[in-house]
């Protein structure tokens, strides 16, 4: 093990706030692994970022079986990394996975039974090398499968160890959502956090989850913070070569970064100048003023992007004129 943390990875510990009513805090930023961190990508750049989120404070990691690609392999990396080079420092740490999207044929191999939720943890906790998660979350809500199935199987990943906690994900409809939250706490393991897509341009959690999320006592963390790079100046000056939308469009396509919402990436790239800060600094601190969503999942595919949104912290409060100013150049 060649690998030591810095000793002042802690020094800023007011990044750190409770999940909800838990007694968990979590760090504000998670690094994510959806993207970058799979079998394809380059080892030694996928270590480095995780090393480096380390020393910088953040102890939150987010996974999910299906990430890589190929799909799984995310999980795979990530276990190298907490063997060779963090195994020491496992209980610093905050380790989420995730089940509900398609990971292998047949009839058990994605969407919310019993029967697949748990066999897909035991498979990513070997992936992984772990003996429990600390976060299991059912990735997206399953139509066919009653919810108290879903919900206790969650509940038998916490009573039999394999997971500290549970969470929810794309559970988009407040009153579905609310159900799923009221079951796991009758079943005594509550919900600690629900993980949703939230930034400047996507707004359909404030409606009516934000506000359910905050009366249930459920933490809130936001993925997509940035809009896939879309809220950055990484298209300021077009559609670089090797950019997301060029990469993968499969996310993000060519196509969707319209002459209109480059007009409002601009507008909004002027008033985080302002403030001292990039758009992506400014994009980071907007998505968590929410109380009920103080969290947020950056991606990043080199090590500069995860230092620069850090620098996001240093500045999350925003005066009425800048909230307004904000809603007046999206609504252009």
């Amino acid at each position: 093990m060649s690998y030591t943390p810095n000793p002042a990875r802690y020094d800023h510990a007011s990044t750190f706030k409770a999940c909800g009513r838990s007694g968990l805090k979590l760090s504000q930023l998670a690094l994510g692994y959806w993207h970058n961190f799979g079998a394809e990508n380059d080892y030694q750049v996928c270590r480095s970022m995780t090393l480096r989120a380390f020393d910088l404070g953040i102890t939150h990691f987010d996974l999910a079986n299906n990430y890589g690609p190929p799909a799984g392999s995310a999980e795979t990396v990530f276990g190298r990394t907490l063997r060779e080079d963090l195994a020491a420092h496992r209980d610093e740490m905050v380790i989420a996975t995730k089940a509900g999207y398609y990971m292998w044929p047949g009839p058990y191999g994605e969407w919310g039974s019993r029967k697949y939720l748990l066999s897909s943890l035991d498979q990513s906790l070997k992936r992984m090398g772990l003996e429990y998660v600390d976060i299991f979350y059912h990735h997206r809500p399953d139509p066919n499968t009653p919810l108290e199935e879903s919900m206790g199987a969650l509940a038998h990943a916490v009573r039999t160890g394999k997971a500290l906690y549970v969470g929810l994900s794309n559970y988009y409809d407040a009153t579905r959502a609310a159900q799923a939250i009221a079951l796991l706490r009758e079943m005594g393991v509550p919900c600690l956090i629900h993980q949703h897509r939230y930034h400047m341009m996507d707004r359909q959690i404030e409606g009516a989850l934000l506000p359910a999320l905050e009366s249930s006592g459920v933490g809130g963390i936001a993925f997509c913070p940035l809009a896939q790079g879309v809220l950055t100046n990484r298209y300021l000056g077009g559609i670089a070569a090797d950019s997301r939308a060029a990469r993968d469009a499969r996310f993000l396509k060519p196509s969707d970064i319209t002459e209109d919402k480059l007009a409002k990436i601009r507008g909004l790239d002027a008033l985080a100048r302002k403030r001292g800060q990039s758009l992506a600094q400014m994009a980071l601190a907007w998505t968590l003023r929410a109380p009920a969503s103080a969290f947020a999942i950056i991606g990043a595919s080199k090590v500069s992007q995860i230092e620069e949104n850090l620098e996001a912290l240093k500045d999350t409060s925003f005066s009425a004129e800048e909230l307004a100013a904000i809603d007046q150049i999206l609504a252009r």
